[in-house]
């Protein structure tokens, strides 16, 4: 598809909120077949290690860099990316999104990424508190090339900072929905994946719903939208992730909280799919189902993981959908230094 074609889209016409601080030449962009877009947020240092794992990539062939800052004040990892930049270490472009919002920031360097680059053919991403090994960006193009599906997802494991939590890995919310390669119903997090440029001009802008921009959900809300606009997911184990763990994420009340985030993101993208007093109706007895079997399902991966912490995660998250029938909602992202 064309810019002037994108441009009389729905939602193209609008102004951009974004700024571009950094790009490379025109004639650089016309050709580039796949971006990796890294949102960031006050994480420079972090974001460097990031930068500097794709600039180690083997056997993808060239690729540009699309480094999303939201920021707009500071501006710390713009600068450090512009440095980088410099110094040639990526192709690419640095933009600022200067409203806050993890689906202000995607949607800001996804629509960058179409109407920037024509000959684009696939996104992927990886955020900043991530670093990809070198072999990642090649396995997902390999099976973009052959896989019957236009999304695709792969593993990341988590690195923590306090070696006395690594227990904590077992935990849900740490662990990869799958392990094998290989066609999968749905996917279910933005922290490492490669979408095909039709998916995004499909739903069209904005691709992610910003009403999710603090309680996160808005990567889950996608996918479930592009299942049901009929395209196919495909996991990809040896594209494969680490993401470093602070401290802070290990502590009980962050678990615990994202156990009932968790519960209240899957509680609210039902009821979207299912609107209407039966449809609410529906997601509340399952949510009252759910409640009723985490004591058995707890006390289950409870002995599995060796962990009562690990084993409250099922009632963590039917909590969290009930909270969301009396408007509870667990923004976990409005104050960043709390996550």
């Amino acid at each position: 598809m064309t810019q002037q074609a994108l441009a009389e889209r729905p939602g193209f016409g609008a102004s951009e909120s974004f700024e571009i601080v950094a790009q490379s030449a025109p004639e650089i962009l016309a050709h580039v077949e796949t971006v990796v877009c890294v949102p960031t947020f006050r994480r420079p240092d972090m974001l460097e290690r990031t930068l500097r794992s794709l600039a180690a990539q083997r056997g993808a062939g060239p690729f540009a860099v699309i480094v999303v800052e939201n920021e707009g004040k500071e501006r710390a990892g713009a600068e450090r990316a512009c440095a980088l930049f410099a110094e040639g270490l990526f192709e690419g472009l640095v933009i600022v999104e200067p409203r806050q919002g993890n689906c202000k920031a995607y949607n800001a360097a996804w629509r960058c990424a179409l109407t920037r680059l024509p000959a684009l053919r696939q996104i992927a991403g990886i955020d900043d508190d991530e670093e990809a090994e070198p072999g990642w960006l090649a396995a997902f193009l390999q099976a973009a090339a052959s896989a019957p599906a236009e999304l695709f997802g792969g593993s990341v494991t988590p690195r923590f900072e306090d070696p006395t939590r690594a227990w904590l890995g077992a935990h849900p919310i740490f662990r990869s929905h799958y392990s094998a390669s290989g066609p999968i119903p749905m996917l279910y997090s933005s922290a490492n994946y490669l979408i095909r440029r039709e998916v995004l001009e499909t739903l069209g802008f904005p691709y992610l719903d910003e009403s999710f921009d603090f309680t996160g959900g808005g990567d889950s809300d996608f996918f479930r939208r592009a299942m049901a606009a009929g395209f196919r997911f495909w996991w990809v184990q040896e594209a494969v992730q680490r993401e470093t763990m602070p401290a802070r994420r290990t502590e009980a009340d962050w678990v615990r909280a994202r156990g009932y985030r968790n519960g209240a993101i899957s509680a609210r993208i039902e009821r979207r799919s299912r609107p209407g007093t039966a449809g609410r109706l529906r997601v509340l007895a399952k949510s009252l189902a759910l409640l009723a079997a985490s004591p058995l399902r707890g006390l289950m991966l409870g002995l599995d993981t060796r962990s009562l912490t690990i084993g409250l995660y099922h009632a963590q998250v039917a909590l969290g959908r009930l909270g969301t029938e009396f408007g509870v909602a667990d923004e976990q992202y409005r104050v960043p230094e709390k996550n």
